[in-house]
């Protein structure tokens, strides 16, 4: 996601918000001069409609406090469950963790550490938007390096680390391995399995890298964003790791994100999608975006994902179980 898109997003929160305070304002205007008067009858302080408008505004400063300073610091772990033939032994735990956007002084991240690394997981992969500034590197470096995989950490770079950080060196030290145009080959009791990633801006490079991923193993891609989905069904990848979307960063109530700057807008917002073999996982990130934003979540709560993929039952085909 972009630093514009973390605007307009912020910004609709904003007017809808103001435009109750504004209209509250007015009443209370009303009904002091009201008094100062001394008129005598009933406020239209106290009618119906201003009655509605007072509780209106009460649930919108309620909600501004709550995007601002709760929900930003209130991560979900969501826990996904995959069964697949491909695996005859082993059971592989993977933590997804997007979208850092990590300040200098840091907001979830000393949260996260514990956090993640009370999982116990195989595998970490991060897909993504590292920091706002470069003035956040040694907090977010010595955050990644905290985490603790029993086989290995894998990242690729997002849009915010192409377009603001280029030429930092993001993950020297930390223990990650940046798979850009790149495929890992791993075993686990047996099984083995493909790990391919690339960063945001070789999005072109995508068949060149999965069509030699061997048909028969369990492959998991790595990149930012949902836009390459509708493109992969030709090749091998049975989970797409992805980020970017934020869920909006703002959601409203029955609609979901307002925002969500993926070429397929709103089809992939966040969350699990299937598409043909693929499973498609959609990360909502654990940061906000910065520069001189202020930091707001609204119903697109931070998250950790965690994938338990295991063998399925004699005879039963891939699918997604809960």
């Amino acid at each position: 996601m972009t630093f514009i898109g973390q605007f307009v997003s912020l910004g609709i929160f904003l007017i809808i918000v103001l435009a109750v305070y504004i209209k509250e304002g007015l009443l209370i205007s009303g009904f002091i001069l009201h008094k100062l008067r001394r008129r005598e009858g009933a406020s239209g302080f106290f009618t119906k409609k201003a009655i509605a408008v007072h509780i209106l505004a009460i649930v919108g400063i309620l909600c501004f406090l709550y995007g601002i300073f709760i929900e930003p610091h209130w991560i979900e772990v969501k826990r996904i469950e995959l069964d697949t033939g491909k695996f005859t032994h082993a059971a592989l735990r993977i933590v997804q963790i997007s979208d850092l956007h990590t300040d200098p002084k840091g907001i979830n991240e000393k949260k996260l550490i514990g956090m993640v690394n009370s999982l116990d997981p195989d595998i970490i992969v991060f897909t993504g938007d590292t920091m706002n500034t470069p003035k956040a590197l040694p907090v977010f470096k010595s955050t990644m390096k905290s985490l603790k995989a029993n086989i290995g950490k894998f990242a690729v770079n997002g849009n915010f680390d192409y377009w603001y950080l280029r030429g930092l060196d993001l993950f020297g030290g930390t223990g990650f391995l940046v798979l850009d145009g790149e495929t890992v080959r791993i075993s686990k009791d047996g099984d083995i399995f493909f790990i391919s990633g690339l960063n945001f801006e070789h999005k072109r490079y995508w068949l060149d890298l999965l069509r030699k991923v061997p048909r028969g193993y369990y492959s998991i891609f790595l990149y930012h964003t949902p836009d390459l989905i509708e493109d992969i069904g030709g090749v091998n990848v049975d989970l797409y790791l992805a980020g970017h979307t934020h869920g909006g960063q703002v959601a409203l109530p029955f609609y979901g994100a307002i925002i969500t700057l993926s070429k397929h807008g709103k089809r992939y917002e966040a969350g699990e999608y299937k598409v043909g073999r693929t499973v498609l996982y959609v990360n909502r990130g654990l940061g906000t975006e910065g520069k001189a934003g202020i930091r707001v979540r609204f119903l697109a709560r931070p998250e950790v994902t965690v994938f338990d993929i295991r063998p399925a039952l004699a005879g039963a085909k891939d699918e997604i179980g809960r």
